[in-house]
């Protein structure tokens, strides 16, 4: 009997720089090839159309012959040759790409449920990577944006995540860049775009800080009590000292209330005069 040995999960392939165009086509291989140039020489100048290929100055092209791809750097831009009958080629798009992450609903390190979207910017760095090491190398870093989201918020608490986003763009974008250094992939910018908290958690977060600023007004305003208080201590005992003080007191006190042009007015007595007469 045939015996069968489980190994267990195998590692991803992994397509390096060093491993391209390393491997032999062998004599199948360069049979086939052969025979393509002299197919292309024979029908000369008709097969010049199908060898003659052009990509857009943003774009690279990645060779295969015959599966394997053929060098190590990628073709472009401008015009390049293949072979009609062994090659075929992959056009990869260098520019920058935008997404937004959709709205993800996240538990926080302290129990609070939020709503937080994003939005990523991207290119792709190595377009042989990008085509050998991951099918839908777009495709998959969105998926990735979104589990690095929830991962990353999962570790911080409200206050972080509302105080400090410039921090946490940061390390999903050291996060992102990481995983996706095997895909050719170069994660230039992340941020947070909103975040939604919910409706009871929103209505008590500005009772909290409604109740805050009403304790602070009245901290303030009996402070301002107690500084008027010290100064019309310090006032009363400079009046003390001169009697005649108090009588401009009164009379600039009379120029006041008649400045206002009111029928009634008001004229001070001592109190020395008054309890005077109450003696007799």
């Amino acid at each position: 009997m045939d015996e069968w040995h489980d190994n267990g999960p195998q590692d991803p392939v992994t397509v390096s720089l060093s491993d391209v165009g390393s491997g032999s086509l062998g004599c199948c291989g360069w049979l086939i090839v052969i025979l393509s140039g002299l197919f292309v020489f024979s029908l000369f100048p008709f097969t010049i159309w199908f060898c003659i290929k052009i990509v857009q100055e943003y774009e690279r092209a990645v060779i295969f012959r015959l599966g394997r791809i053929t060098d190590r750097k990628a073709k472009g831009p401008g015009i390049f040759f293949v072979l009609p009958c062994t090659d075929s080629f992959v056009k990869v798009d260098l520019r920058t790409v935008s997404f937004d992450i959709p709205p993800q609903e996240i538990l926080t390190k302290d129990s609070v449920t939020v709503c937080v979207d994003g939005v990523v910017y991207f290119r792709v760095s190595d377009p042989i990577s990008s085509v050998a090491n991951v099918s839908n190398a777009d495709f998959s870093t969105r998926l990735l944006a979104q589990t690095t989201l929830r991962n990353v918020l999962g570790t911080k608490n409200l206050a972080e995540l509302l105080s400090d986003r410039e921090g946490i763009s940061h390390s999903m974008q050291a996060s992102l860049d990481e995983a996706t250094d095997p895909w050719g992939i170069k994660v230039e910018r992340v941020e947070i775009k909103d975040v939604k908290l919910p409706h009871q958690l929103q209505r008590a977060m500005a009772a909290e800080a409604e109740a805050t600023r009403e304790a602070r007004a009245k901290v303030i305003a009996a402070e301002g009590e107690m500084n008027a208080s010290r100064a019309l201590k310090e006032a009363s005992l400079v009046i003390a000292e001169s009697p005649s003080g108090l009588q401009l007191r009164y009379l600039q006190t009379l120029t006041t209330i008649a400045a206002e042009k009111n029928s009634t007015i008001i004229f001070p007595l001592p109190m020395d005069v008054i309890s005077h007469f109450m003696k007799k």
